[in-house]
Parts: C-alpha cells; structure tokens; sequence
C-alpha cells in the first residue's frame, strides 16, 4: 500500500468513527438511566491496597481496574506515550494515570519503580501484550521488596512463551500436546520426512508475529517446489526461531487462569476462533483439568492463557500457552470477588457462571455486520443477548474516549506518517500493523 492510500484509509477510518458520535451519545445515556445503585466494597481495615495495573490501552485493563476499585482497592494505571490518550485512563475506577517508557526501554523498569514509590503501591498486576511480557517480567527482579508483582518470574514466562519448550514442560507432567518440533532454519522443513509424517503440519513463528499467527498453511505443500517455495518466505533462523507442529483438527478453546503459589483461582473457558471478539463461558471439566494440574505442577503465580484444541473422541490437547491476561476475563465484570481473587492467596476461587451473558465489542460487531451482511443476524442476536464490554453506565467515559479520542489519536498518527494497518482493534485498543506490537 502507497502511502497516500495508507492516509486515505486512516482519514476514512476517522470519518467514520467519529460519525458515530450520536448514536454512541445515545447508548451512553441510556446506559446511565438504566443504571441501578451499586455499592463498592469497604476492605477491611488495613486492607485496601493500591494496585498498578499496567496496558491501560487494552479493555481486559479497563476491566481488571473497575474489579479491584469495586473492591475498595486504589488504581494506579499506566500507558506508553503511543497510547497516552486511551480512554481508560478517564475511567472513575482508576485514581492516577502515568505514562511510561515502552518496556522494551532500559527505562522502563526504573520509570516504574519511581511510580510505585510514589503512588505507594503495594501490588502491580501486569497486563501485558506479547511484546511486552518478557520486560515485564524481567522489570519485576527490579520492584522486588518494593511491591508484589502476579506475574510469571522471568524464566518461567520464557519457557511457557517459547511454544516449543512450552510442549516440553507440558508432556513432562503427563499432559497432551501435538508433537512439535524446533525449527531454526528452512533446510530442516525440506528435510523433514514428510511421507513417514505426513500429518498435516503448520509452521508457526515462536516470537509473537500479529499477522503470520493466522496463517495456519498446512504442510506439506501438494509439490515439493511449492513446500520449499512457501517456507523459504518465511524469517527462520536461530535468532527467529519456529516450530513444525502437528495440525490438529477440532473444536478450539481458550482459557484464562491467574493462580498463585500453584493454585488456580480465577479461571474462564470459552469458545475460540481467530479475531475472536465474543465470549461466552462454558463448562469443559478436561479442559479444567488440564489446567489445574500445568499450573499446579510448575507452582506457577501469575496469569495464563491457554488455547486447546478438542478432536472428534474428545481429547484435548494444548497448542500455546501466551503468558498474559486474556480477553475472556471481561466475562468476570461486575464481580469485585476477582480482586480477592487476584491478591490473596487461598481466596475462593472465581469464575462466571454457566449460561451467563457473553460480552461482545458493538462496534466491532456492527462493523462486520456491514462488512459480512450474511453474518448480521447472528451478531445483532449477539448485541441484544449480551454485554458491551467497554459500556457501563456507572464509567461511562470511556466507552465515549475509546470511539472518539483513543482511537481516532492512533489513526491520526498513522494518517500523519502514511503509515499502513490491516484491522483496528477495538479490544486490544491498537491498530494491528505489519511488525507492530
């Protein structure tokens, strides 16, 4: 894409968010009318700690930062300049926003450590994106004895990230896998007998990649030619490393889990798909079960998210484990028990209830209706079924900041620099961009 076709797009983009300034002022205030009393929680006295949530740009950080405040708890949130303007930072849940160095920055960790001194925080919850986990993890070394950190210590998250050592740590402990291979260099998947294996197998990138992690290209190709023609496009090497993987065929699913000392006490389990922006909890016991025994047997404190396939005779097997928050903890709004849940060790554990409302995005959901009018029945039963993720008529403001200021602010940017983006997204809060975060 030219750069001017980059600007045109970004400036169509804006046009049209901001075009839907009314109809959104309608949904606020209807949502402010319909809104009940809801009483925040009083801790107990010594209790109430003030909390660091960093990813303020993502909605599973507006979300973890109204759970903590409705438990009486203080929130500190906090954001890189590119996302300055995230409409979460005028949430009534959070009492202070900072913005912070990228935390791939040698400043990041020293930028937080002054924050923390001087909001006195006691805990900080990282809620990461791929890029920024491992910094996140390795910034907690530096606010040991400063604060508690539910986080993954840094070589645990290194292991779980890397999806083959991930298979590894799995298999260890008696759990399914598909098989998975290591690949760091393009002659090893022209090597691989393919006609004793004949699988399918699919090539995924071990670093985060947001626009290869789609492409599930099963392997091998129908020639040798084109097999050799569609790995040799691909970055492999040690430095960029891969994984030949077993293709499975299935139902997919995902999980949220945050545990402490090996104990899991907030856990989510929904239907998955690619650009997933629905969630609707189920009950899946071997799912579960998986869980409880990885997260027990590793003794892992922090958040995990695990993506599983299910085959036809109901063997689950789990594909990665992304060290982070899921988007499916907004099925968990309105619940100040998480906050427990979150910093307490041996507190109940939490998770939503069976054939509770699924929470969907509106904007993403009319957007596609438009788009895919085939799909547009389904997605309008969706909105009237379930709930809007960002709306809520007691912190109405960012809802308003998200359409009209955040990410119109990231266009803008893009517009600016004729910069190209493939979607934007209205749940990570970011433009998903070739080599972006």
């Amino acid at each position: 894409m030219t750069p001017t076709a980059a600007r045109l797009k970004s400036l169509a983009a804006i046009v049209a968010l901001e075009a839907t300034l009314p109809l959104n002022l309608l949904l606020v205030g209807a949502a402010v009318l319909r809104r009940g009393e809801r009483a925040l929680a009083a801790p107990e006295p010594g209790a109430r700690r003030t909390v660091l949530v960093s990813g303020a740009k993502m909605t599973k950080a507006l979300v973890l930062a109204r759970l903590l405040h409705s438990a009486g708890h203080r929130v500190v949130l906090v954001e890189t300049a590119r996302y300055r303007w995230t409409g979460h930072r005028f949430s009534n849940a959070v009492d202070a926003f900072h913005v912070v160095p990228d935390p791939t920055s040698p400043d990041y960790a020293e930028a937080l450590l002054r924050i923390v001194k001087e909001e006195d925080v006691d805990v900080w919850v990282p809620v990461s994106s791929p890029a920024s986990s491992l910094p996140e993890a390795q910034a907690a070394e530096r606010l040991e004895g400063h604060c508690e950190v539910v986080h993954l210590d840094t070589d645990t998250l290194r292991r779980v990230d890397d999806k083959h050592a991930f298979a590894e740590m799995a298999a260890a402990v008696g759990l399914a896998v598909p098989v998975t291979h290591r690949i760091t260099d393009p002659q090893q998947v022209l090597d691989f007998d393919f006609a004793a294996h004949p699988g399918p197998w699919v090539l995924k990138s071990i670093p985060y990649d947001p626009v290869r992690r789609l492409d599930l290209t099963p392997l091998p190709r129908p020639t040798p030619a084109e097999t050799a023609d569609f790995v040799r496009d691909l970055p492999i090497s040690p430095e960029q490393p891969w994984i030949l993987q077993e293709l499975l065929r299935g139902t997919e699913w995902c999980t949220h889990g945050t545990a402490r000392d090996g104990r899991l006490q907030v856990y989510v389990c929904c239907r998955s798909s690619a650009w997933q922006l629905t969630y609707e909890h189920v009950e899946h016991p071997a799912i579960r079960a998986w869980v409880e025994r990885f997260v027990s047997a590793h003794g892992l404190t922090g958040q995990v998210s695990f993506d599983f396939m299910e085959d036809a005779d109901g063997v689950v097997r789990a594909i990665e484990c992304n060290p982070r928050t899921h988007s499916a903890i907004t099925l968990l709004a309105g619940r100040p028990e998480v906050a427990g849940a979150y910093l307490d060790d041996g507190a109940a554990a939490v998770e939503p209830p069976v054939g509770g409302r699924p929470t969907y995005w509106l904007h993403h959901e009319l957007s596609q209706a438009l788009r895919h009018p085939s799909t547009a029945p389904g997605r309008l039963r969706t909105i009237a079924g379930g709930t809007e993720a960002v709306l809520d008529g007691h912190d109405p403001l960012p809802f308003l900041a998200l359409h009209h200021l955040h990410l119109p602010s990231l266009l803008w940017g893009n517009l600016r620099a004729g910069r190209p983006w493939l979607k934007v997204d209205v749940n990570i809060g970011k433009l998903v961009e070739p080599a972006g975060d």
